[in-house]
């Protein structure tokens, strides 16, 4: 990160962040794109490491419930292993696919602003159609979900590693056409973030320790603490609105920022 842009950037950024985190619109993909067309430069590091302040989020916002879950599991209580296993099922393959294309994903595809832009535009129609679409809702309580749906939306979930995807937009479409209503799929994406997201962050974390100076240190520190406040806000309060409307006004919004930066491109190019 260019020493002349200050601490206005990863703030800037740790806002962005917070806010698309949990919005099907791919938090990375913005980042991403901002860097590309705004100069808002940033290692891939920094990208991945601010993500865990929004994660942290989920906990603050579920913390009375998390600390339940942990309770009936000791007590020995199905519902709550059961719904251990399927966060667990939901996380692995995302992040083993990580593990495997880190490098390649860090070092080209987040170098495509056009695969970006593409991914957000066909992805902003896939999940208008979806949206839209008449499907039966069978399952509507997340603690209950049967471990196949659970696998399902971990498949749909190594999509995301594509920056422009969103890895919420891609296990609610895969949740909700199998039959998950939209205000579950759109909570259960919070649980299987906390151990894809901490894997990644601890994973990263490693994997970059001789890149991270003081100064980006102190960048990482202001974004994450950014996304920490914004992602908890967006967290209490996107369940109702989904519930209230759907996901059409995050596909909207993914349209019109693939269309435009595909615009922008061709007018750079």
């Amino acid at each position: 990160m260019n020493a002349d842009q200050g601490l206005f950037v990863p703030l800037i950024l740790g806002i962005l962040e917070g806010l698309t985190e949990f919005l099907p619109v791919s938090s990375t993909g913005h980042l991403l794109l901002a860097g590309h067309f705004f100069g808002f430069t940033q290692p891939a590091t920094f990208i991945v490491l601010i993500q865990l302040g929004a994660i942290l989020a989920v906990i603050t916002v579920y913390f009375a419930k998390i600390g339940e879950l942990i309770r009936d599991a000791l007590a020995g209580k199905p519902y709550a292993w059961h719904f251990a296993a399927a966060v667990v099922i939901a996380s692995f393959p995302g992040a083993l696919a990580g593990v495997l294309f880190r490098d390649y994903i860090q070092t080209v595809i987040y170098e495509s602003p056009l695969v970006i832009c593409l991914s957000l535009l066909i992805g902003g129609i896939v999940l208008l159609i979806v949206d839209r679409m008449p499907i039966k809702q069978k399952y509507d309580d997340i603690y209950h979900y049967p471990w196949y749906l659970a696998l399902i939306v971990g498949l749909f979930q190594m999509i995301a590693l594509i920056p422009g995807v969103s890895r919420s937009g891609a296990t609610v479409v895969g949740a909700m056409l199998f039959g998950a209503s939209k205000r579950s799929a759109a909570e259960f994406t919070f649980f299987i973030a906390l151990p894809i997201m901490i894997g990644a962050f601890g994973y990263d974390l490693y994997k970059s320790r001789n890149l991270i100076d003081m100064d980006l240190g102190l960048h990482i520190a202001i974004g994450f603490a950014a996304s920490f406040v914004v992602g908890a806000l967006v967290v209490r309060y996107l369940l109702d609105f989904v519930s209230r409307h759907g996901f059409a006004p995050f596909a909207y919004w993914r349209i019109l920022v693939g269309l435009a930066g595909l615009i922008a491109l061709w007018l750079t190019a």
